[in-house]
This record gives structure tokens, sequence and C-alpha cells, in this order.
């Protein structure tokens, strides 16, 4: 029983360590997108937010499949 709850654990741990590189990334080439050409910041931004929204849904779903 405690591998288990072990291994659904572990399961959420790695999903949410993917999604945070994930989000980090996204931010790293959005900042460096914005310092190259400020003129497009807000496609930028409106571009990086759907990105990180769709990175940090990857945890939700581990999160609810496992239960």
């Amino acid at each position: 029983m405690f591998l288990a709850e072990l291994t659904g654990s572990l399961h959420i741990g790695l999903a949410a360590l993917g999604s945070a590189i994930g989000v980090g990334l996204v931010g790293m080439g959005a900042s460096e997108a914005v310092g190259r050409n400020p003129g497009a910041a807000t496609p930028v931004l409106v571009q990086s937010i759907l990105a990180m929204a769709l990175a940090e849904g990857i945890t939700f779903f581990a999160i609810f499949l496992v239960k």
C-alpha cells in the first residue's frame, strides 16, 4: 500500500517538475523575444500566457487522473 501511494506521489511530482521547467522555458523565451523586439510585447505576452496555461494543465491532469 505504501508503494502505491509513493508511486502516485512520484507521478504528480514529476508532472509538476516538467510543468515548472516548461513554464520557465516559456518565460525565458518570452523575455528574450520582448528584449529583441519591444514593440511586439503584447502578442508575445498573449502567446506566453497561453503556453504557460497549457503547461500547467499537465499537472492538473496528473492530479485528477490519479484520484
